[in-house]
């Protein structure tokens, strides 16, 4: 029934249980410590910490339940062993993944039972499989699994290009809240995945398989814990009381352009770090939703809004610093302009200026 362990196996076996400690300790990591050992300032979202920490449990459970492959000589055992594994995955990996993409994206709470919904023809075929021992519907599973992917990928665009316009809406600073970089851990996820059901079951197939998952865990534990937790807006209702109107009246528009030069321009409120249209809108005495009308209206967002005013402060400082013929960095100024980062400040100002700081310091020297 087993068969004799070699070198080659026993090397593979060492790298599998690296795999599952890595997902293990991960997994603990995730829901035992406090603080976040990866970037101390950052809140990672516990929603998306939790349901990651749970992924990590599945991945290191599904290297006990392919175990005995390795050691198992009957064809007909490892077939019945993987389809059971297989099974599993389609029960636990598969949607668990989908369902930490879907919690990266803060700007509300996105339902998760379509996710169920997807994987259960998987999981329905797969039961098929293993009750009959037959692996006759896996050339179905395998093009559906395919289908789900682009699929859901071609949703994730589309729901990460709405998240990117909601986190312009909101918040002046964007680091550590863009998710763009997430779509690696799908690429990851899918071409893993994939590769596991088409591959030849070789040696070389399976430390792929195994190097990717450990790239997977890697990357996916450090972008869990330097996304910072954001609070989704409420509802219109919640906030005005009637609904979000459609435009802005002249009056209301007027009297925000005066409130924003008195409470955010005269007053420098833009050089606050992380300052966001919630606590702009308080110090306004207004709401996110006018305020939103009101950048509308302008043909722009929030975001470019105070972005532009700390790009204008940063070139005042500038000419201030070159007039007194003083020394200075740029990074010190960009710091002194409401940038934490500096590569977020050279971004905001190329796209202000049309160009980059070396560029534009070289023609107003």
């Amino acid at each position: 029934m087993f068969r004799q362990v070699s070198l080659d196996i026993i090397l593979f076996l060492l790298l599998y249980g690296v795999g599952m400690t890595m997902a293990a300790s991960a997994c603990i990591y995730l829901l035992m410590r406090q603080g976040n050992a990866f970037a101390k300032d950052i809140t990672p979202p516990l929603r998306l910490r939790r349901w990651t920490a749970l992924f990590f449990f599945v991945i290191a459970m599904a290297h006990l339940w392919y175990l005995p492959v390795a050691v198992l000589d009957s064809s007909e055992d490892v077939m019945l062993c993987m389809l059971i594994g297989a099974l599993l995955d389609c029960m636990l990996a598969i949607p668990l993944a989908l369902i930490v993409m879907l919690c990266m994206l803060q700007d509300r709470r996105r339902p998760l039972w379509p996710v169920g919904v997807m994987v259960a023809p998987l999981v329905a075929g797969m039961i098929w499989n293993v009750a009959t021992r037959s692996e006759a519907l896996l050339p179905w599973l395998y093009g559906y699994f395919l289908l789900m992917a682009v699929g859901f990928t071609i949703y994730m665009v589309r729901a990460v290009r709405q998240y990117g316009r909601w986190l312009h809406d909101n918040y002046a600073d964007l680091e550590h809240k863009e998710v763009w970089q997430s779509f690696l851990v799908l690429a990851v996820i899918m071409l893993t995945f994939v590769y596991y059901m088409v591959g030849d079951g070789g040696i070389a197939y399976e430390y792929i398989v195994q190097v990717s998952g450990l790239v997977l865990i890697g990357y996916l534990l450090w972008r869990v814990e330097t996304l910072s937790s954001l609070t989704p807006d409420p509802s219109p209702k919640s906030e005005g009381g009637g609904g979000e109107a459609e435009t802005l009246s002249d009056a209301a528009y007027e009297k925000i352009a005066s409130l924003l030069q008195q409470h955010c321009v005269d007053s420098q409120l833009y050089l606050q770090h992380d300052l966001n249209i919630s606590q702009l809108a308080q110090a306004l005495g207004t709401n996110r939703t006018y305020l939103r009308l009101y950048f509308m209206r302008q043909e722009t967002n929030y975001n470019a809004y105070i972005n532009d005013l700390r790009i204008r402060h940063f070139v005042r400082l500038y000419n201030e610093a070159v007039a007194d013929q003083r020394f200075f960095t740029v990074q010190e100024l960009a710091s002194q302009s409401g940038y934490r980062n500096y590569n977020t400040f050279a971004l905001a100002f190329k796209q202000r200026m049309g160009k980059s700081v070396t560029e534009w310091k070289q023609e107003n020297r």
